[in-house]
């Protein structure tokens, strides 16, 4: 039998927290098309300020539904916290990074991207303002790698009782591994 996640969206409304719809993996994986790009833009704190057309169709949101929310609020649970943790020490240092990550839709569906994260500076060109990320589709190949990677991670992840902990055991693995190979994560994730 397949795992079985329950995601439960909260939002702040009005001062007061509020439960969405609880949303239940299906397993079901969607994709887009080679020539379309997904787009978003977050705020310094994450949260969406604009979203394009591709990413409402793949996501199954809308705009008014996004604007405003965590970015976070699409993240898949089989997705590793480290990723992530990697993700914003590079950016908020003013660095870009490419990643490759499993996202999950409104209605429990998921989908693989390779993510190009960059800051947005203000207009000194110093302060960050935001950030900006463009997605495409991953090659097959580069999921055959990654698909296990992201296996071992997020059960390193899962071993320890504290989640935090858990993220900086994988974030040290996934550091190992690179080191081993002799690459940056960058090296790595541009040679698949």
């Amino acid at each position: 039998m397949g795992k079985f996640y329950l995601t439960i969206l909260v939002v702040i409304s009005g001062g007061k927290l509020m439960v969405t719809d609880a949303v239940s993996l299906t397993g079901v994986e969607r994709t887009f098309g080679k020539d379309e790009i997904i787009v978003s833009k977050t705020d310094i704190k994450g949260r969406m300020i604009y979203t394009n057309r591709t990413f409402l169709q793949v996501a199954d949101y809308t705009e008014a539904e996004c604007i405003g929310q965590p970015h976070s609020m699409i993240r898949h649970p089989d997705m590793p916290r480290c990723i992530f943790k990697l993700l914003w020490d590079t950016i908020s240092q003013g660095k870009e990074l490419f990643a490759y990550v499993v996202n999950r839709t409104k209605f429990g569906d998921h989908y693989w991207v390779l993510a190009h994260v960059t800051p947005t500076f203000d207009e000194d060109g110093k302060t960050i303002k935001g950030y900006h990320s463009n997605r495409r589709v991953p090659t097959p190949e580069a999921l055959e790698v990654i698909k296990p990677l992201y296996a071992e991670l997020k059960a390193e992840e899962d071993r320890h009782a504290n989640r935090k902990d858990g993220m900086n055991s994988a974030h040290q693995l996934l550091l190992s591994k690179l080191s081993d190979a002799g690459m940056e994560y960058d090296e790595f994730i541009l040679s698949l």
